[in-house]
């Protein structure tokens, strides 16, 4: 017992911080839950709808910038395909109560497919810090507004001394995991002109929503705490980050943003919801995938046994 529990130790601590931040999400909903329904009633349909296609079109974006770091790492892909891969990790991530996450989902696709398990994973790890690198350059908005809203040296003195190692450790691995890209600069600007294109779709959905609120915020100080949220939800303590997003979208717009509290939980739930919506269409994409695996099963299968047994010399 002792053993499994030391073997699956991560997994538990990602599941109980689940519960946890679930378990408080429900209960600070239900203590707001006349007010909640409340303001979301006010919300016209039509920003909602809205908000939607636009976290649908960041998808495309999202999609695009994993297809550009491929192809520039001579990944002979289709886009379609990184589409299908795209779209099924996201659907994998939102609906699958795993730890596996959708980069897993996409690099076991792709490798049954074929391609380089080594260049596969390469521009995934690249692809995350691409992502990573775009909502980096937001935050100062947001530890400006944060940084203001604190009170005394000593707190502002830690949340510096962490700041400072988070950000050397970004930068390290950042050099380490993108060697391959930074010989190709304009790959790399191109998958970072992807990044932003998904963080104004994203961004803006949140600004038409707070609108619709009557919450509004600047887009920049959107931008910043979103920023904030972003890197709280990447911490390993929930399950694709469930109930972690929330919960940060709701102190960071609340506390810091300085919305009402009723708001900020119904812009985290809202926000939740969409990308769910925007992630259905990773089901649809499955079946073929399932598919592609399997011919690329058979198609190693009947390869000549020297071949297969690595008797080539």
């Amino acid at each position: 017992m002792k053993k499994w529990i030391s073997t699956n130790r991560q997994t538990l601590l990602r599941g109980g911080g689940s519960l946890l931040a679930i378990g408080l999400l429900v209960y600070l909903i239900a203590g707001r839950w006349t007010e909640i329904a409340a303001v979301i009633k006010q919300i016209p349909l039509w920003r909602f709808l809205l908000a939607t296609a636009l976290i649908f079109v960041s998808r495309f974006f999202v999609v695009g910038r994993w297809h550009v770091l491929l192809r520039s790492a001579n990944v002979d892909i289709r886009f379609s395909r990184s589409m299908a891969l795209t779209f099924t990790g996201l659907f994998a991530a939102n609906f699958l109560p795993t730890t596996i996450g959708g980069d897993v989902v996409r690099f076991a696709g792709a490798v049954e497919m074929g391609y380089s398990s080594s260049l596969i994973l390469a521009s995934l790890v690249a692809d995350r810090l691409v992502g990573m690198a775009g909502m980096a350059m937001v935050l100062p908005f947001g530890l400006a507004t944060l940084w203001s809203s604190m009170t005394g040296k000593t707190v502002q003195a830690i949340s510096l001394a962490v700041l400072w190692m988070k950000g050397r450790d970004f930068v390290v691995s950042t050099f380490q995991s993108m060697s391959v890209w930074f010989k190709k600069p304009v790959s790399l600007i191109g998958a970072l002109g992807m990044t932003w294109g998904h963080m104004l779709c994203t961004l803006t959905a949140s600004s038409i929503l707070l609108a619709g609120l009557k919450d509004p915020l600047p887009f920049w100080t959107i931008a910043g705490l979103s920023s904030l949220t972003y890197f709280v939800t990447l911490m390993p303590i929930s399950i694709n980050g469930y109930g972690v997003q929330e919960l940060a979208t709701t102190f960071f717009f609340a506390n810091v943003g300085g919305i009402s509290v009723a708001n900020a939980l119904t812009l985290g739930v809202l926000m939740r919801v969409i990308q769910l919506i925007a992630s259905l269409p990773g089901a649809f994409y499955l079946p073929s995938i399932l598919t592609a695996i399997d011919r690329a099963k058979t198609a190693k299968a009947s390869q000549p046994v020297a071949e297969t047994t690595g008797g080539k010399q």
